[in-house]
């Protein structure tokens, strides 16, 4: 979750970046995010550290980004009976 109020779920390398290094890789649909260490462990926050301090040295991290293949799609199942009305018609 980013900070204590955002509902926004994150998936996001472990690899620590630097500040510099995470907005190098930030995209449109890909974003980068400040790493703060709290008593409850680490919290997310939204990576505008920099307009607050120049040099953030708190880790950043990047969303995940899937190289994956996608499964293959699955053949659409087909009926055995042709329904039991007309095309265009539902029956209820």
């Amino acid at each position: 979750m980013v900070g204590h109020r955002a509902a926004l779920d994150v998936t996001a390398d472990a690899d620590p970046l630097t500040a510099e290094q995470a907005a190098a890789l930030r995209e449109p649909n890909r974003l980068d995010w400040c790493v703060r260490t709290t008593g409850g462990g680490p919290v997310l926050m939204w990576a505008d550290c920099h307009r607050r301090r120049a040099d953030c040295d708190r880790p950043h991290v990047i969303d995940h980004q899937c190289t994956a293949t996608a499964p293959p799609a699955r053949p659409a199942r087909r009926t055995r009976k042709p329904p039991p009305v007309p095309d265009g018609q539902l029956t209820l």
